[in-house]
C-alpha cells in the first residue's frame, strides 16, 4: 500500500480523506493557501507545505505547485477530492508523467466525462437516457435564443465546464436569455476556464437522482445504489439523502445498470457518480435522464457510505494502487437511511446571501470525525472550521456537512432535528434554521420532493421554521426560569442588591406577539398558571440549555439581549422580553424606536466584489432595471432597481470589496 499521499484540495474534503488515510497507516501531507495558514486539516495532517497566495488561482489551482509538494515530501499519490483539480484531465497527466499515482479515474474517463457536451455524446451512444438540447457550440447570444426557442422554453444554460451549481441559468423567456447567457459564459470562464455554453430541455417536476459508481483496474464496476439530492437552491444541494424515498427496486436496477454501461465504455475505474434527472410528472419512474458524470467523490458521499458500511476513500485509494474491489454487486445493500444537511455561511433570513466572516463559536453536536462512518448514536459531522477560524470569500462557503443515519427515513430527519438544535455556530449568517426547517416540513416527509422545491416552498424567503403555540408557551417558561436566574445572579454581586432581596418570582415573557405570566419557585414553574412538567438546569452565561419535557428532550441555544434572551430552537430564532411583573406595565410608556428611512439608498447585500456599475449619476431608471452587479463566492448577483426614480450619486465603483450594508448608489 501507499507510504504517503497528498491531498490536493482543503477544508472537510481534506480532513475526510486525512481520517480514512491515517486508520489505512498511510502519512498524509497537505496543502494550503495564506487563507488556509491556521485551517484544521493543515494541523491534522502529518506534513504541510504552503503553495501560495489565497487565492485558488494562485494556489490549489496550479498542479506545478501540487507536483513540487509531492516530488518534497516523497508522496506516492494524490487524492483530488472534489472541486479545484480533481476533474482536470492535464492535472492527471501531469502526475503520470511524474510517476505519482493519480487517487481517481483513468484520464481518458475524465475527459470524456468532464465535458458536457461531449459526455452526453457518449451517453447517447452507450445507450443511456438524455435530456432533449443542443449538443454542440454556441456561437452568440443570438444562436442562442434561437437554439431556446426550438427547444421550447423553459430550458437550461448550462457551462460545459460547470459544476457545484456555477455557471447555470434557467430560462423562461427570451429576455432571459439574453440576460444570462452572457452570465453564464463569464461565471464558466471565471470558475472553470471554459466560457463554453449548451442549453437544453428543462424538465418539469424535476427530481435529482445520482448513481454511486465503484470500479477497479481489473474490469469490475458496481453501482452502490441512489441518492435523492432535489431539495436544491441555485442548483446548488441543500439536503441529500440516500436511498430515494421515490426510487423503487425496478428503477434502481435500471438506473444503476445504464450508469454501469457507460462507465464500463469509458474503461472507468475509481468512485463517481452519474447524475440524473427524473420527471415527478412520471409515476412510473421510467422518465429518466443522464446529466453528467461526475468522475470523483462527490460532497454527498457519506449517505451512500451510511447505508452500505462501505468507505468510499478507502475504496478509491485501494483501487488506485491496483487493488481488486472486494466486494460483487450482490454485497451491496441497503440499510437503514441517511440524511445529509449541509451548513452553508448564508444568511436564509437575508434572502440565502453570503455571509463571510470570522467564527467566534463553532460547537457542533458531536465533534468532527468522531466514531465510525455512522458517527456517534447516527449523528456525524463532516468539518473543515474551528472556533475563531474564517469562512473566506475565496472558497466555497460550506461550514460543515451534518450525516444521520436511522432505520427508517422519520428516524434520520429527527435525529436531524435534535442534532441541528445542538449545532452551536456564532459570528456569522448560516442556515442551520433553515435545514431544520425542511427536516420539519412535511412535504418532506411525505417524500415529495423536486427540484423546485425550496422555491416553491418559501416563495417570499424564509422567516423561521412554523412554531406551535405549545413550543412557544414552553419557550416563555424557559426563558421566565432563565430570567429569575440572572436575576438571583445579580443579587449575589457583592455591593449590588444585597444578599437579602430575593429575585422577582413573577415574570412577564413576550415572546411570538402573546405575553405570559411566568412563576418561578422552588417547587413549581407555572406558565399562565398552569404547571409546566420540566426538568431544566441554567447557569447565567450558558449558550446551550437542555429540557426535558413530558421526556422528551429540547435544545435550545441561548444568547443574552438587553431585555432578555433570543432563543433558537426547532428551525425558528424567537425574542422573550422578560420583565420583572411590578416593571411589566411600565413597558407601555416606553417610546418606539423607528428605523431609519434606506430606501433611497442601494446597499450591498452581502460582503462582495462590485464588478459592474450600470448607471450614472442624473440617469433616470425603471423598475427592474439592473443598477450593479456583486460578485461573492465565485456567484454574480444583479441588484436591481426596486421602483423608478433619478440616480442622486454613486458611491462605488467596479473593482471595489465593499462590507454588507455599504452605500453603493443613493437615488434621488
Amino acid at each position: 500500500m501507499f507510504k504517503k499521499i497528498l491531498i490536493a484540495n482543503r477544508g472537510e474534503i481534506a480532513r475526510r480523506v486525512i481520517k480514512t488515510a491515517r486508520r489505512m497507516g498511510i502519512k498524509t501531507v497537505a496543502v494550503y493557501s495564506d487563507a488556509d495558514a491556521r485551517a484544521p486539516f493543515v494541523l491534522d495532517a502529518d506534513e504541510a507545505v504552503h503553495i501560495g497566495p489565497s487565492p485558488a488561482a494562485q494556489s490549489y489551482l496550479i498542479a506545478d505547485k501540487i507536483i513540487a509538494a509531492c516530488k518534497a515530501t516523497g508522496a506516492e499519490a494524490v487524492h483530488p477530492g472534489y472541486g479545484f483539480l480533481s476533474e482536470r484531465t492535464s492535472f492527471a497527466e501531469q502526475l503520470k508523467a511524474e510517476g505519482i499515482a493519480f487517487i481517481g479515474p483513468p484520464v481518458n474517463a475524465i475527459a470524456a466525462m468532464g465535458d458536457k457536451i461531449e459526455s452526453k455524446k457518449l451517453a447517447m451512444a452507450a445507450g443511456v437516457n438524455v435530456v432533449p438540447g443542443f449538443v454542440g457550440e454556441i456561437d452568440d447570444t443570438e444562436h442562442a435564443v434561437r437554439i431556446s426557442e426550438e427547444i421550447g422554453y423553459p430550458v437550461m444554460m448550462k457551462a460545459s465546464a460547470g459544476g457545484g451549481g456555477k455557471g447555470m441559468r434557467l430560462a423562461y423567456s427570451e429576455q432571459d436569455v439574453r440576460e444570462g447567457f452572457e452570465a453564464t459564459k463569464r461565471e464558466g470562464l471565471n470558475s472553470f476556464g471554459d466560457d463554453r455554453v449548451f442549453i437544453e430541455k428543462f424538465i418539469l417536476n424535476p427530481r435529482h437522482i445520482e448513481i454511486q459508481i465503484l470500479g477497479d483496474q481489473h474490469g469490475n464496476i458496481l453501482y452502490l445504489n441512489e441518492r435523492e439530492c432535489s431539495i436544491q437552491r441555485r442548483h446548488q444541494k441543500v439536503v441529500e439523502e440516500a436511498p430515494s424515498p421515490f426510487v423503487t427496486p425496478k428503477m434502481r436496477k435500471a438506473m444503476g445498470e445504464q450508469c454501469v454501461a457507460l462507465a464500463r465504455a469509458v474503461g472507468y475505474y475509481s468512485a463517481g457518480t452519474v447524475e440524473l434527472i427524473v420527471s415527478g410528472a412520471d409515476p412510473s419512474g421510467e422518465s429518466f435522464y443522464f446529466l453528467e458524470m461526475n468522475t470523483r467523490l462527490q460532497v454527498e458521499h457519506p449517505v451512500t457510505e451510511a447505508i452500505t458500511g462501505i468507505d468510499l476513500v478507502e475504496q478509491m485509494i485501494r483501487v488506485a494502487y491496483g487493488e481488486k474491489l472486494a466486494m460483487t454487486q450482490d454485497d451491496i445493500k441497503i440499510d437503514g437511511w441517511s440524511i445529509e444537511n449541509r451548513v452553508y455561511a448564508e444568511d436564509p433570513y437575508r434572502g440565502f446571501l453570503p455571509s463571510t466572516g470570522r467564527i467566534s463559536r463553532y460547537k457542533p453536536p458531536v465533534p468532527g470525525w468522531a466514531g465510525d462512518i455512522r458517527g456517534v448514536d447516527g449523528v456525524r459531522v463532516d468539518d473543515g472550521v474551528a472556533d475563531g477560524g474564517e469562512v473566506s470569500m475565496f472558497y466555497d462557503p460550506m461550514i460543515a456537512k451534518l450525516i444521520t443515519w436511522g432505520k427508517t427515513r422519520d428516524e434520520a430527519a429527527d435525529k436531524q432535528i435534535a442534532a441541528l438544535d445542538k449545532f452551536e455556530l456564532e459570528g456569522l449568517g448560516h442556515n442551520i434554521d433553515f435545514v431544520s426547517a425542511i427536516m420539519q416540513h412535511p412535504r418532506f416527509r411525505s417524500g415529495e420532493l423536486t427540484t423546485g422545491f425550496i422555491a416553491e416552498e418559501y416563495p417570499d424567503g424564509f422567516s423561521g421554521a412554523a412554531t406551535s403555540d405549545d413550543l412557544l408557551r414552553t419557550l416563555a417558561g424557559i426563558a421566565g426560569f432563565m430570567a429569575c436566574a440572572q436575576a438571583d445572579r445579580a443579587r449575589q454581586v457583592d455591593g449590588q442588591l444585597g444578599d437579602d432581596l430575593d429575585p422577582p418570582a413573577e415574570w412577564h415573557v413576550r415572546i411570538g406577539g402573546a405575553t405570559h405570566l411566568v412563576d418561578v419557585s422552588e417547587e413549581d414553574l407555572l406558565v399562565d398558571g398552569e404547571h409546566l412538567n420540566i426538568g431544566l438546569e441554567y447557569t447565567p452565561g450558558d449558550r446551550l440549555v437542555v429540557a426535558d419535557i413530558d421526556g422528551k428532550e429540547l435544545a435550545v441555544k441561548v444568547s443574552k439581549t438587553r431585555t432578555g434572551f433570543k432563543l433558537t430552537t426547532r428551525g425558528a430564532s424567537h425574542t422573550a422580553i422578560c420583565l420583572p411583573a411590578h416593571v411589566a406595565p411600565l413597558a407601555a410608556y416606553m417610546i418606539e424606536k423607528v428605523p431609519p428611512d434606506l430606501s433611497r439608498f442601494l446597499l450591498c447585500p452581502m460582503p462582495g466584489l462590485v464588478t459592474a456599475i450600470h448607471v450614472a449619476a442624473g440617469d433616470k431608471v425603471e423598475a427592474g432595471q439592473p443598477l450593479a452587479v456583486v460578485e461573492a463566492m465565485k456567484m454574480e448577483n444583479i441588484l436591481r432597481a426596486e421602483k423608478a426614480g433619478v440616480v442622486k450619486s454613486v458611491n462605488a465603483a467596479a473593482g471595489e470589496s465593499l462590507a454588507v450594508d455599504a452605500v453603493i448608489l443613493e437615488m434621488e
